[in-house]
């Protein structure tokens, strides 16, 4: 069985998906594209020589029977009224992040889904088909520390451009951090506080940087984590776990390591996309395998993008008062209760 999908949104990350779909994946195989911008939905057409029909706007793509997944990889905000079309028409979706804006817009899409009476959707969290993540997973997993006491991770950029504004390390940066998280020691959120420390010189007016977020999870956990956006030395995403029994690691990213001129040295990657490139080819992958051999998706759910959505807003309101802010969600419903979260994924 192949996949036939339908992409809404051929901007850079859209394209990236298409490129996959078309020349490294399998199962898959892109037959409609559409975009606000007409013009950049026929160029992706003619680029990668699709047989795929460029629509006018997202509805008429999603009524197309020849679509059988939609990818939403669209300007954020218009993401929930995709989905929500998509998933009322009963077509699977891979949708980058957010879910939505909004965790009322979450649970719209999560109760649309329920009442589709199987799962149909999954978030663009790719950090969970990352091989370091996915071993560290199965570190804890197997009890090799023990049980988690406290997470310490680190978030940094070199750089980041003057519209990089001071809530976008939760919304643009965070983001990660607050899936990879909870799915790492498999417990809710509980709380948030931020603190800013002295702010780097490098940082423009509107973001104030580096900043510290400290959240518990409902059994008492403490994460500490980092988001320094303009560190200058390069991309650099660190995790440790500290449990009962020993400390687990987040493998760092692999460098050749030179002895030169009296220094012993690797290379730290300076762009996002080549820590997680790998992630995106299995994390599609894993999508195709599983809806064509289970019927469903396995990877992050609509829930988990709730989670994120109603997490995201605390940090964000914890950035503004200084306080602690409660993390607050509602029941998990048991449509969501047995969630795969990609233990198998090599």
């Amino acid at each position: 069985m192949t996949l036939r999908f339908g992409v809404v949104g051929t901007g850079a990350i859209g394209r990236e998906h298409i490129n996959r779909i078309t020349n490294s994946l399998s199962g898959g195989k892109i037959v409609a594209v559409t975009d606000v911008n007409q013009d950049s939905a026929k160029q992706t057409v003619e680029q990668y020589q699709l047989d795929a029909v460029v629509y006018p706007d997202d509805k008429t793509l999603i009524a197309d029977e020849n679509v059988d997944v939609v990818v939403v990889t669209s300007w954020g905000p218009a993401h929930e009224a995709t989905v929500l079309a998509a998933v009322e028409a009963g077509k699977y979706v891979f949708c980058e992040k957010p879910l939505a804006t909004t965790a009322e817009g979450c649970m719209r899409i999560v109760e649309a889904e329920m009442k589709q009476g199987k799962k149909l959707v999954q978030v663009g969290f790719m950090r969970r088909y990352d091989s370091g993540y996915v071993q560290l997973k199965e570190a804890i997993d197997k009890g090799e520390i023990g049980q988690p006491l406290m997470v310490r991770a680190v978030h940094r950029n070199p750089e980041v451009p003057e519209s990089y504004v001071t809530e976008m390390a939760v919304v643009d940066t965070l983001i990660h951090e607050i899936d990879a998280l909870h799915w790492l020691v498999n417990d809710d959120y509980k709380s948030v506080q931020v603190v800013f420390p002295r702010k780097t010189k490098y940082a423009h007016d509107k973001v104030q940087d580096p900043q510290l977020f400290t959240i518990e999870t409902n059994s008492g956990i403490v994460m500490n984590v980092e988001v320094f956006v303009n560190c200058k030395y390069g991309y650099d995403i660190q995790c440790e776990v500290i449990g009962e029994d020993g400390v687990a690691y987040l493998p760092e990213f692999p460098s050749v390591v030179t002895r030169k001129n009296g220094k012993l040295s690797s290379n730290i990657l300076q762009d996002w996309k080549y820590r997680f490139m790998e992630s995106y080819d299995v994390e599609i992958q894993d999508f195709i395998d599983s809806v064509v051999k289970n019927g469903e998706p396995q990877g992050p759910t609509s829930w988990d993008g709730y989670i994120a959505a109603v997490t995201a807003d605390a940090c964000v309101k914890a950035q503004n008062t200084g306080e602690k802010e409660a993390i607050t969600l509602q029941e998990k419903p048991a449509f969501y209760r047995k969630d795969a979260v990609c233990e198998t994924v090599n």
